[in-house]
């Protein structure tokens, strides 16, 4: 069981859109760590692709981007206040993702100030990278 409060306890968002099942490492306002577990349950990989589930790209990044929400988040001086994208640079996928795989997050953040901010983030798969990033973010009133 985690030290940190549930993922649903820090952030907005709520099934089927919350991608992060639990954080393990936490430095506030600086970075983050924590797992997704792909069950094969979850609602795309019906779609993406029919006798090959794959997790999409996109969802990745947004798992990236959660947890980097997350590390903001628990920061009380980002108290009302919601992260979202501005921008996406540099994204490699380097392994295709599949049900059953734990997707292990980790992201840095880096400049930020009262209206927006940078991170770099990275996912893996038993070791093996999986995607990295870079994320521009933006804050609006939540």
């Amino acid at each position: 069981m985690s030290a940190f409060p549930a993922p649903a306890d820090v952030l907005p968002h709520r099934a089927p859109f919350l991608l992060l099942d639990e954080v393990t490492d936490l430095v506030i306002g600086e970075s983050a760590r924590g797992l997704w577990r792909l069950t094969g349950d979850e609602y795309f990989f019906a779609g993406h692709f029919p006798g090959r589930p794959t997790l999409p790209g996109v969802l990745m990044l947004e798992a990236i981007a959660q947890l980097g929400a997350y590390a903001v988040l628990s920061d009380a001086k980002f108290a009302g206040k919601l992260p979202l994208f501005g921008g996406v640079e540099k994204s490699r996928f380097r392994r295709q993702v599949v049900p059953g795989d734990v997707l292990e997050l980790e992201v840095t953040l880096g400049r930020m100030s009262a209206r927006a901010g940078k991170g770099a983030g990275r996912a893996h798969v038993g070791g093996e990278t999986a995607c990295e990033t870079e994320l521009l973010f933006v804050f609006a009133d939540a």
